[in-house]
């Protein structure tokens, strides 16, 4: 999600300290850590860190605007198991240790269409190999989005991957309805859009 950048967020990202953190201690977190690469807005990891106070959440955002919108959602729950990342998913080796989370999320990140930009997705073999790394044994990894071309060529990917995929579907909402969902999510069930999903196991 690229928004368009406001005067107020980078002196609001500046002085904020509850949420937004360059480094995590996961040593000394006990529960499962989840992540949600390109979380936008926050609408799903704020909503599933407070309804999941067992379960500590981690948002990885590049964009400066998002990340601050997420926070100030945040910051109407007082949540002590969510924190943000301002950073981009390239660096995820360097931000997240082998075998340290449990689950993550990527949810309608960008297609990038054209085949000189496939190498950009974040379902493409180099970034699952990333996965694959920093994830603990059985931990998993969800996917959703609604553009088909990059579900079935990452379908093509996953084959290359040492994952296991357990679930996939073309049309998730017809299977599952009580979701929390994020805001393009909202978006496209509203229009009456298939959802493509997959669920893989390492």
């Amino acid at each position: 999600m690229r928004m368009r950048k406001k005067k107020w967020v980078r002196p609001f990202l500046d002085n904020e300290k509850e949420y937004l953190t360059e480094n995590i201690d996961l040593d000394n977190i006990s529960n499962d850590i989840y992540l949600e690469i390109g979380m936008g807005m926050g609408d799903f990891i704020v909503e599933s860190s407070k309804n999941n106070p067992d379960i500590f959440y981690i948002g990885l955002e590049k964009d400066e605007t998002c990340v601050a919108r997420a926070i100030i959602k945040a910051q109407d729950y007082h949540l002590d198991n969510l924190r943000i990342i301002l950073d981009n998913a390239d660096n995820i080796e360097e931000l997240f240790k082998e075998n340290t989370l449990s689950g993550i999320y990527l949810f309608f990140s960008d297609p990038w269409p054209k085949t000189r930009n496939h190498k950009r997705r974040l379902t493409y073999p180099t970034f699952l190999k990333k996965y694959y790394k920093i994830l603990k044994k059985d931990g998993f990894l969800i996917f959703k989005t609604d553009n088909d071309s990059f579900f079935l060529d990452t379908l093509e990917y996953i084959k290359e991957s040492e994952f296991k995929l357990i679930e996939s579907t073309r049309d998730y909402h017809s299977i599952n309805r009580n979701d929390i969902l994020t805001g393009y999510e909202r978006k496209f069930k509203d229009e009456g859009k298939n959802i493509n999903y997959l669920k893989l196991i390492k």
